[in-house]
């Protein structure tokens, strides 16, 4: 499997025994959502990851989701509507008295701003309403455009305000400490504007003597407005479909999803496709038809990670779940191989692209066994996996936070370098000739960086074909 699943941590996958299975499913990316806790909170199951890391000895890379300045109900008691149904939305206090289904919302000048005929979202626009009146100060009427249940602390979205609001709020800053102190190794940023926020965080993490890599979430109309700054500003991407479709009409999403993967795809940033993936499996044994269809073409377009979210935190069957996703992504891959035509090279490629690309071609005519990249940064292998190459990549890096970023990119197995040898060439020779993966004169392709006489480093600059 080239696609990369990431696993959201919830009730259902915390114990230790399904943490391993899910990593024996193809896991390596594990979600903490601190929209549902604290640094403090997680401190468990971060503890039992990182057993499970040593235990069978892979790279796991635990992201910290910043909760963000999400808008939420207030903790009371689920409403279930009906469509067409009037619905009371107003301050704590006035739900007492309320002859009306009453949804509570602790936010004064959001509920004053609220004019008839503006439209009202909960969970992630599963349930949707119209203002019908004002019946009295801090209370909105509403009327419901379809049936469902609104739960307690749920997202809730204006989509016709015009709400400044800052992406990252105070808790946000106090969990980046608590991330940190932990050892997570990469921060989600939710409700991302533009590159001031990215780098605001990378400035709380530098007080901290921390740089791990700035995921931003693509969930606002601002953020799809300035995109390729933030792609440039950002370590990777993701297209957060939950808001970024309560934010736009959803049947836009297809066509920004396709944008936004296609522009982190012309620059070799991970991008990251999340919500909604299989979520009728968190009930039920199998998928419907519309996600798998929905899962495979994410990884037509380009994407390099899918997310499950409910489906692994809270499903009945999270590894099966995995599994399912690992299917559907092998006969997507099997395709895309199948139906691709070869990349020209574009004129004004770096030397680096062009010998990722070469290595690529060379693996493809020779039936080469892997792609063996020695890498300090990971460039290389994202360089690769930029070409979506069929045969496997391996990375190679002494630094364990390269190898964890590495796991959000396409095809990319993160191992560590055989630091008994000095050059980066015979690090990358001895891995394939140890390698279980490569049969006895199979061929890889290697790319490694062999630097002047008297010099320490370089860039890559060797490709070499290696039989074992």
């Amino acid at each position: 499997m080239r696609t990369k699943i990431m696993a959201t941590v919830g009730p259902a996958s915390r114990d230790e025994d399904t943490l391993a299975r899910l990593v024996g499913a193809g896991i390596r990316l594990f979600r903490l959502n601190f929209s549902h806790g604290s640094a403090a909170d997680f401190a468990p199951v971060v503890e039992r990851l990182r057993a499970v890391e040593v235990r069978l000895g892979e790279d796991l890379t635990l992201m910290m989701d910043l909760s963000g300045p999400k808008l939420r109900t207030c903790e009371s008691a689920e409403v279930e509507v009906a469509q067409g149904q009037e619905v009371l939305m107003g301050l704590p206090g006035h739900g007492a008295a309320a002859a009306l289904p009453f949804i509570c919302l602790d936010m004064p000048d959001v509920l004053a701003a609220l004019s008839i005929g503006d439209e009202v979202a909960l969970s992630d626009g599963m349930l949707r309403f119209t203002v019908e009146g004002r019946p009295e100060e801090g209370l909105v009427l509403l009327k419901a455009l379809n049936a469902g249940f609104a739960p307690p602390r749920k997202g809730v979205a204006f989509p016709d305000l015009d709400l400044s609001i800052a992406s990252l709020t105070a808790k946000d800053m106090e969990d980046i400490a608590g991330g940190v102190a932990l050892g997570l190794d990469a921060v989600a940023v939710s409700f991302v504007g533009g590159p001031d926020e990215i780098a605001l965080v990378r400035s709380r993490m530098a007080e901290l003597g921390a740089s791990l890599p700035v995921i931003a979430k693509v969930e606002r109309r601002a953020a799809v407005g300035r995109l390729d700054a933030l792609i440039e500003a950002s370590d990777a991407i993701m297209v957060a479909r939950g808001d970024l479709g309560v934010e736009y009409p959803p049947a836009r999403l297809p066509a920004l999803q396709k944008r936004i993967i296609a522009a982190c795809n012309a620059v070799g940033k991970p991008v990251i496709v999340a919500t909604q993936m299989l979520l009728s499996m968190v009930s039920g044994p199998m998928p419907t038809r519309a996600e798998t269809t929905d899962v495979a073409n994410a990884i037509l377009d380009g994407a390099d990670c899918l997310m499950l979210s409910e489906e692994t935190a809270i499903g009945r069957d999270p590894v099966r779940v995995v599994r399912t996703m690992r299917d559907i992504a092998h006969d997507a891959e099997e395709y895309l191989f199948s139906e691709r035509s070869p990349k020209a090279h574009a004129a004004d490629e770096s030397v680096e692209r062009v010998l990722a690309a070469s290595a690529c071609t060379l693996a493809e005519r020779l039936d080469a066994a892997a792609l063996v990249a020695h890498t300090m940064s990971g460039g290389t292998a994202r360089l690769l996996a930029m070409r979506r190459p069929r045969q496997p990549i391996k990375a190679l890096s002494p630094d364990p936070a390269v190898r964890r970023f590495l796991n959000f990119s396409w095809g990319v197995r993160p191992r560590p370098a055989p630091l008994e040898h000095e050059a980066h060439l015979e690090r990358a020779e001895a891995f394939v000739d140890a390698s279980p993966d490569v049969p006895d004169g199979a061929f890889c392709v290697i790319l490694a960086g062999q630097p002047k006489r008297g010099r320490s480093s370089t860039r890559t600059n060797v490709v070499k074909l290696y039989r074992k």
